[in-house]
């Protein structure tokens, strides 16, 4: 395995597009990679249905959701 100084005189040896895909190769992999320790409330459909207000108590919009498709599957 090449230590950090090897790694980097090898990709300064290299084409400039090669350089930018080396570039784009890190930024991926660092996404594959993210800490899992991330808050659940940084994500981005935390909330989608903050305004909705039969949305306010979600057990009770589950139960009336299942009352309302089973009624309506079963007469």
């Amino acid at each position: 395995m090449m230590d950090a100084t090897q790694l980097v005189n090898e990709i300064e040896q290299l084409p400039p597009q090669a350089q930018h895909q080396i570039e784009d190769f890190i930024a991926f992999i660092k996404t594959r990679y993210q800490p899992v320790n991330s808050k659940l409330s940084d994500e981005g459909f935390v909330g989608i249905w903050s305004d909705r207000d039969d949305m306010q108590d979600s057990t009770e919009w589950v139960k009336n959701t299942r009352q309302s498709e089973w009624t309506n599957n079963n007469g």
